[in-house]
């Protein structure tokens, strides 16, 4: 096992099975990636319900009073 010719035909076997795992894991990956794309679409876009962005913008608007308070120095 130690003449070069056996040395390169393992070498050479070890690359091209590297080399066929990573092309079927590259398939694999961009077909999940295609099912998720159609998954996606088929919902279309997800909006927020209405009271769910009015609870958030009430909440942001609450932060900002808080962050004026505190950049005018009064203490709450």
């Amino acid at each position: 096992m130690t003449d070069p010719i056996s040395i390169a035909l393992v070498g050479a076997s070890v690359l091209l099975t590297i080399a066929l795992a990573s092309l079927a894991a590259l398939k694999g990956w961009n077909a999940w990636l295609d099912y998720k794309r159609l998954e996606l679409a088929a919902h279309g876009d997800i909006a927020l319900p209405a009271s769910g962005g009015r609870i958030e913008i009430a909440d942001l608007k609450e932060r900002v009073r808080k962050l004026e308070a505190i950049a005018a120095g009064i203490d709450l």
